[in-house]
C-alpha cells in the first residue's frame, strides 16, 4: 500500500493484505496499523507472540497515560483486527474490552447564525459547500466528493456515492441550493476553476477535490468573521440542518433517511437540542389544578 512508507516486517505486511481483502479503508488501514504499533513499542518485540496478560497490562498501560476513551477503543480495534483476522489468536483479547465514550449533545446553531456563518465569507465557492452541508445535510467527506453530475435538478435531489458505511443515498435539494449551485457553477466555468463533469468543489488542481481540512479552516474562518462564540465545525452544519427540521415538524424517519443512519436512535439525539420543540412540551406541573 502506498501509504506505508516504511519498511514493512512480514506480520504487518500479511495485516496490510488482511485488511485489503476486506476492502477496509486507507484511513481504518492507518488507524489499526498505528494500534499495533503502539502495542509493539510496549512490548518492544513483535506483538506475533503476546499473551492475554500482557494485553491486559498494555491497556491499563494505556489508562494510567491518560489516553482517552476513544483512543482506547480504537487501538483495540486494531489489536481485534490483527489477533482476530490475521493470526486467529482469538483467546489473547480476553482480558481487555472497550470504554464506554460519553455521548455529548451537539453544538446547533440558530437559522439566524447559519445564516451569519454563510454570510460571513465572500467566496462563492465556500458559500456554496457551507449552503451544501446545512441545506442538505451533508458530511464534509460527503460534501467534498459531491460531482456535478450528481446534481439531480429534474427530481431536485443530490446522489450521494459511498457515504458513511460504502452507502448511496439521496440527500435532498432545496429550490434555494440549487440557485446558489448554479450561481457557484457558473462562476467556476467562468474562470476554469471546474472540469466538465468534475468535483463540485474542486481544489486548486481541478482534478482533485477540495480537502476538507481546507474546508474545514474555512468554516472556522467564517465562523470568527461572523462573531460566532460556539464551537462550530462543518459537522456542526449538519446538526443544525437536522435539527431545525425536527423544530419544523418533520418526521423523525424521514430525518433519519435524509442523514443516512441505519439506526433511528442516532437521530433521536436531535430532539434533546431542538430548543423550540421542547418548549412547546407542557410541563405536567403547569397542568396541575390551582
Amino acid at each position: 500500500m502506498s501509504y506505508f512508507t516504511e519498511s514493512t516486517s512480514p506480520l504487518r505486511q500479511r495485516m496490510i493484505e488482511d485488511m485489503t481483502m476486506r476492502r477496509l479503508s486507507p484511513k481504518t488501514q492507518i488507524g489499526y496499523i498505528r494500534g499495533v504499533k503502539k502495542l509493539a513499542a510496549y512490548l518492544k518485540r513483535s506483538p506475533e507472540d503476546a499473551t492475554a496478560e500482557e494485553l491486559r497490562q498494555f491497556q491499563l498501560a494505556l489508562v494510567e497515560q491518560g489516553a482517552s476513551n476513544i483512543t482506547i477503543n480504537a487501538t483495540l480495534s486494531g489489536l481485534k483486527f490483527l489477533f482476530h483476522k490475521t493470526l486467529n489468536r482469538l483467546d489473547v483479547m480476553l482480558k481487555v474490552s472497550t470504554v464506554p465514550v460519553p455521548r455529548k449533545l451537539p453544538t446547533v446553531l440558530s437559522k439566524e447564525e447559519v445564516k451569519q456563518l454563510i454570510d460571513a465569507t465572500h467566496s462563492i465557492k465556500y458559500k456554496a459547500a457551507f449552503s451544501v452541508a446545512y441545506g442538505a445535510g451533508l458530511r464534509i467527506g460527503e460534501v467534498v466528493a459531491l460531482k456535478v453530475t450528481d446534481i439531480d435538478s429534474s427530481r431536485m435531489l443530490l446522489r450521494i456515492e459511498q457515504g458513511k458505511g460504502k452507502k448511496d443515498r439521496m440527500a435532498m435539494l432545496s429550490p434555494m441550493l440549487l440557485t446558489t449551485l448554479r450561481q457557484w457553477y457558473k462562476h467556476a466555468k467562468a474562470h476554469h476553476l471546474m472540469l466538465n463533469g468534475g468535483w463540485l468543489f474542486p481544489g486548486q488542481n481541478p482534478l482533485n477535490p477540495i480537502g476538507t481540512r481546507q474546508l474545514s479552516r474555512a468554516c472556522k474562518s467564517a465562523c470568527i468573521d461572523a462573531g460566532l462564540t460556539k464551537k462550530v465545525s462543518m459537522h456542526t452544519l449538519r446538526h443544525s440542518f437536522a435539527t431545525h427540521l425536527l423544530e419544523d415538524k418533520v418526521d423523525i424517519r424521514v430525518i433519519q433517511t435524509l442523514l443516512g443512519h441505519s439506526k433511528l436512535e442516532t437521530t433521536a439525539l436531535y430532539a434533546q437540542v431542538a430548543s423550540k420543540l421542547l418548549q412547546e412540551v407542557v410541563s405536567p406541573l403547569d397542568t396541575l389544578a390551582s
